[in-house]
C-alpha cells in the first residue's frame, strides 16, 4: 500500500474511532445568564435601585455528560455552578458552595435514573413547574414564600449527601424520590426524605409533592425537631390562557411549633412574540405567638427575541402583617446557551 493510501486509511480509521467514541460518551457545556435593572423592595425592607442578577432565573454554568455502558444503561454526571454576573462573583451569595445547583453522578436506563451527590429537591421542582414565574427568587410569590430568605421551608432547593431516583415518564406520569443522610453532623436530627408525582399533558397537568426535613446547613433552629411540607399544583392550558394553581402547608414540629399555609393563583397569556404573566400568592403562618399573613402580587411580560434570548419587565407588590408594603419594578434580559 502506498504512503498516500496508507495515510488516507489511517485518517479514515481515526475519524471512525472519534465518531464511535462520540456516540458512546458525550460532555455538554450549557447555562443561563440573567441580568436586570430594578428598583426592588419586599415588605419591610429598604428600597434598592440596582443592577441585579438572576431575577427571573438564577444565572449558572453547567457541565453534564453520559457514557453508554451498553444494554441500555448510561453512566451520567452533572455539575452546575451558580454565579452573579452583575458583580462577577461566584455563587448565589458570598460563601455559597461552588457546585451548589447540582453535583451528582449515577446510572440511567429503561427503568429510570439513580444519582448520588447534591440533587435538586422534588418539592422545588413542583413549585417552579406549576408557577407562571417559574423559579424566580425575586418575583414568584410561591418561591418567595417557600424558599427565599424568611420563607417557610427549612433548607435549600438542593440537598447534600443525597440519593435520588427519577422514574421514566409513562404517558406523561413520572415519580421522583430523594433522601439524604445527616452525616452525624452537629445540630442535625436525622435524615431528610421527599418526593413528587408529576403529570404533564397538552391540557391538564398536575403534581403532588412532599418532604420531611430533619437536617440542613447549620442545623435546625432551637425548638424544631423536624418539618413536614406538602404541596398540590395544577395547570390547564386553554390555548388563549394558561391557568396555574398551587396550595400547600409547611408544619414545624417541636416546642417551636408553627404551621404555614401557602397558596398561589396565576395565569399566562400569549401576546405577540411573548406572554403576559400574573400571580397572586398568600401565606399565613400561625403558632403559639405568631400570626403573620403575607400577600404578594406580581405582573410581568416576557418577550422572545429568539429561541434562546428573552427580555422581560415585571412589577411586584408585597405586603406582610406589621410591615410597610414593598413595591418593585424591573426589566432584564435572559439568555440560555
Amino acid at each position: 500500500m502506498s504512503r498516500s493510501l496508507r495515510a488516507v486509511a489511517l485518517a479514515a480509521a481515526s475519524v471512525c474511532a472519534c465518531a464511535s467514541a462520540a456516540a458512546q460518551s458525550t460532555v455538554t457545556l450549557y447555562g443561563l445568564m440573567d441580568a436586570s435593572v430594578r428598583s426592588y423592595q419586599t415588605a419591610g425592607s429598604v428600597k434598592n435601585k440596582e443592577v441585579s442578577s438572576g431575577d427571573m432565573t438564577t444565572s449558572f454554568i453547567g457541565f453534564k455528560g453520559a457514557e453508554d455502558l451498553g444494554g441500555g444503561i448510561n453512566a451520567v454526571f452533572m455539575i452546575e455552578h451558580f454565579l452573579r454576573p452583575d458583580v462577577g462573583a461566584a455563587g448565589r451569595f458570598d460563601g455559597d458552595a461552588f457546585w451548589a445547583r447540582s453535583a451528582y453522578v449515577g446510572l440511567k436506563g429503561a427503568y429510570g435514573a439513580t444519582t448520588l451527590g447534591r440533587n435538586t429537591t422534588p418539592f422545588f421542582v413542583s413549585t417552579l413547574a406549576f408557577n407562571p414565574f417559574g423559579d424566580s427568587f425575586s418575583y414568584s410569590p410561591s418561591i418567595l414564600h417557600y424558599f427565599q430568605t424568611g420563607g417557610a421551608l427549612i433548607g435549600d432547593s438542593g440537598w447534600n449527601n443525597s440519593i435520588a431516583y427519577s422514574s421514566p415518564s409513562l404517558n406523561g406520569l413520572s415519580v421522583n424520590l430523594l433522601a439524604n443522610t445527616d452525616e452525624n453532623a452537629a445540630g442535625q436530627k436525622g435524615n431528610n426524605f421527599g418526593g413528587n408525582v408529576l403529570y404533564f399533558s397538552s391540557g391538564f397537568s398536575g403534581t403532588v409533592a412532599y418532604q420531611k426535613v430533619k437536617n440542613a446547613n447549620g442545623g435546625l433552629a432551637a425548638g424544631i425537631d423536624n418539618q413536614d411540607s406538602v404541596q398540590l399544583g395544577a395547570t390547564y392550558d386553554f390555548g388563549v390562557v394558561k391557568l396555574f394553581g398551587q396550595a400547600g402547608q409547611v408544619q414545624n414540629d417541636g416546642t417551636a411549633e408553627l404551621k404555614t399555609k401557602i397558596y398561589q393563583l396565576g395565569a399566562t397569556v400569549p401576546i405577540g412574540n411573548g406572554k403576559a404573566q400574573f400571580a397572586y400568592g398568600q401565606s399565613k403562618a400561625q403558632g403559639a405567638s405568631t400570626d403573620v399573613t403575607r400577600k404578594t402580587t406580581t405582573v410581568g411580560y416576557d418577550y422572545n427575541l429568539s429561541k434562546r434570548t428573552e427580555v422581560y419587565a415585571v412589577y411586584m407588590n408585597d405586603k406582610q402583617t406589621g410591615l410597610n408594603s414593598g413595591n418593585s419594578v424591573g426589566a432584564g434580559i435572559r439568555l440560555t446557551y
